[in-house]
């Protein structure tokens, strides 16, 4: 599973963490990835040192906060080479925060045997959840863009409090149960098992004076507006990130995150491959065999091309930058109308002379084609 590979695969699912994660929680899951598949720990083991690779590939772009938000609103196009070849900037393989093996022993030791991080006090803060909104593009709106207000319905700091729970004038007091650590433990033979407190719900604190407005919730439900900016170019499945519009966090935490995904209706007669546009032309025999100007659809208004003498059914004429805009940079995409010659189903008496008459003066060879290609000259070699 390499990042580096012609199919990319998704950032997140490379570090195996959830699209939420903390800064704290991304650096602890690459850590414990880099030291499972780091070439020192897998001599030989190609397959090793690729996920290595792909592992350090999306810590670098999803530790950086200008990287990540681009790659969470429009993936790999919107960090399109940020790793570098390999995934590598040149630098050390653990990006900007960069430290040895022995580093990364000592910190997953030291968290399995009690060490470090486990004797603080606990913080009532949690983040608030993440939202999503599904937006319903028709197929000119993702190509050309649009600005389109949405409303949502989400959690927000109870103005009363500030967030805090606390009536007007109070704060929350320590557990006494925890004193404040949001942990219990309980000794089994040789382990120490640490338990959210019941008391506190693992906060560390208690609200004795809740606020009458949100109970001691610490948030409100409210509608929000909220204008949403589609980038010309946009493809089904986009999903466009707006850090901190999800809802409230509770307790002073972080707000989450609004996720809006869009989905593009199809079109009547294009079909879109990337940035390429495609559709079929029918023309008649007569304009296929003696050429013509036709007049073709485009998304900016009607484009004339021009039928070759001769044209075959299944020709491709490509009308160059008539497609659809690259996704945050400049230029467009092609055209590539596909002429098909179509055959009369029903004739005039005056129209079944004339196609006789032409089909005696015209010599049709009607014996099969003969194999061409390599792979037909090497099958009769051995035939």
């Amino acid at each position: 599973m390499s990042a580096t590979a012609n199919v990319k695969i998704d950032y997140y699912e490379v570090l195996e963490v959830e699209r939420t994660v903390s800064d704290t929680e991304l650096k602890a899951a690459y850590r414990k990835m880099a030291l499972k598949y780091h070439p020192d720990r897998n001599p030989g083991n190609a397959e090793a040192e690729e996920r290595f690779k792909a592992c350090s590939e999306a810590y670098q772009v999803l530790s950086d906060a200008n990287k990540r938000a681009a790659y969470d609103r429009f993936g790999h196009a919107g960090v399109g080479g940020a790793g570098g070849p390999g995934g590598f900037n040149g630098g050390s393989p653990f990006g900007g925060d960069a430290q040895d093996l022995g580093d990364i022993f000592g910190d997953l030791f030291g968290e399995m045997f009690g060490g470090g991080r486990g004797g603080g006090r606990a913080t009532r803060e949690q983040r608030g959840r993440d939202l999503r909104y599904d937006l319903k593009l028709e197929f000119e709106e993702a190509v050309f863009g649009k600005e389109q207000e949405i409303k949502i319905r989400r959690m927000d700091l109870c103005e009363d409090c500030h967030g805090s729970g606390a009536a007007k004038g109070k704060q929350p007091i320590t557990c006494p149960h925890c004193g404040g650590r949001g942990q219990v433990r309980m000794q089994q033979g040789f382990f120490s098992i640490a338990r959210a407190c019941t008391s506190c719900q693992g906060t560390g604190t208690l609200i004795v004076d809740p606020c009458p407005t949100c109970r001691g919730e610490s948030r409100l439900q409210r509608d929000h507006t909220i204008l949403v900016k589609v980038p010309a170019g946009v493809e089904d499945g986009t999903r466009i990130r707006y850090g901190g519009e999800g809802e409230a966090g509770r307790f002073g935490g972080p707000s989450g995150d609004l996720y809006v995904v869009l989905t593009v209706k199809a079109h009547a007669f294009f079909e879109r491959d990337g940035d390429d546009l495609h559709c079929s032309m029918p023309v008649s025999f007569p304009q296929a065999s003696l050429g013509a100007e036709l007049e073709v659809p485009t998304l900016e208004g009607p484009s004339t091309i021009k039928i070759p003498e001769g044209t075959q059914s299944g020709k491709v004429i490509k009308l160059k930058g008539k497609g659809v805009p690259h996704l945050n940079s400049s230029g467009k995409g092609d055209l590539l109308v596909e002429v098909r010659v179509q055959t009369p189903t029903k004739l005039t008496k005056q129209q079944r002379e004339l196609l006789e008459q032409l089909s005696e003066t015209m010599a049709v060879d009607n014996a099969p084609h003969e194999r061409g290609g390599i792979f037909g000259k090497v099958k009769d070699i051995f035939s």
